[in-house]
């Protein structure tokens, strides 16, 4: 039986950038909060949700970037990956229980809409733009996956303040406070939108789904092009986290080989695999007439 490791080496900075990062965000969703209940804005005070879900995100990518340094132990021989799932799930919880309580107050205010506070609005939504803005710049050029996925929902947020700003502007010469909560709705509808995507993929990964950049199908039809194999079965492919993809496979054999043969043959179908975004893989040899007791073989 044979493995491979590809292990990921995190630059000393991803940590530090995501550090950065998750204080910017937490200071600013306190502004936030502070800024939406004195304005009486409820986009301001749904964008402070998605705010906070995103210091809650920040905190756990941090705190498991310091941890996964740890790497397996006997308790957990894979490591603690997988732990950032948990954050994931945690995560997307508040951000419904959160965008539902929000959408609550929100659509029967647009039909009795509140006095708002515009220029308040006007002034916390430049913040925004700005603070998170910096957190975008300081992670997008960052190394890591870990980096670029906070960097995208980062981004998300900007275009959300954006919006806000927009809607500022526009009742400074309209009276139009149904905007306000119209506003909220959006944000919430839009916020629930990415949380079910994000649930989507953490519950595939804890399923053990199929990774969606994997295919075994071309991983078998490059495999069979190896002479020395007949038959391929068996193959089981699933992600740790949504980033580091565990393959295990049973190769049959055209005849018995020496082990020095079968560990080149090894190291031909990890070279093969190398581009199949697998980064653990292990390899059984079987003999032509090997009885497989396995089910699915």
């Amino acid at each position: 039986m044979g493995h491979s490791h590809d292990h990921h080496h995190h630059h000393d900075h991803s940590e530090g950038n995501i550090k950065v990062a998750f204080f910017l965000n937490l200071a600013f969703t306190i502004i936030e909060i502070v800024g939406g209940l004195l304005t009486n804005s409820l986009a301001i005070l749904s964008d402070a949700l998605h705010d906070l879900g995103d210091s809650l995100s920040l905190g756990l990518s941090w705190y498991f970037q310091k941890i996964s340094k740890k790497g397996r132990t006997k308790s957990f021989s894979f490591g603690y990956k997988r732990f950032s799932l948990l954050g994931a799930i945690i995560n997307s919880i508040i951000l419904i229980v959160g965008s539902i309580i929000i959408l609550s107050e929100a659509i029967p205010k647009i039909f009795n809409p509140q006095e708002v506070h515009v220029q308040g609005m006007f002034y916390l939504a430049i913040l925004g733009i700005l603070v998170n803005g910096a957190a975008v710049l300081r992670l997008r050029k960052g190394d890591t996956m870990n980096e670029r996925v906070v960097a995208l929902h980062l981004l998300e947020d900007v275009l959300g303040w954006v919006a806000v700003l927009i809607g500022s502007v526009i009742m400074m010469y309209v009276d139009a406070p149904f905007i306000d909560p119209l506003l909220s709705v959006f944000i919430s509808i839009y916020v629930l939108y990415n949380v079910y995507k994000n649930l989507k993929k953490s519950m595939r990964i804890i399923l053990q789904g199929i990774p969606e950049e994997v295919s075994i199908e071309h991983i078998r039809e490059k495999l069979k092009r190896i002479p020395s194999i007949t038959n391929v079965h068996d193959c089981h492919v699933w992600s740790m986290d949504g980033n580091y993809n565990v393959l295990t496979i049973h190769l049959v054999l055209d005849k018995d080989y020496p082990l020095s043969e079968q560990v080149a043959l090894k190291q031909q179908v990890r070279d093969i695999l190398k581009d199949e975004s697998v980064n653990h893989i292990t390899i059984e040899f079987e003999n032509q007439d090997e009885h497989c007791e396995l089910v699915d073989c």
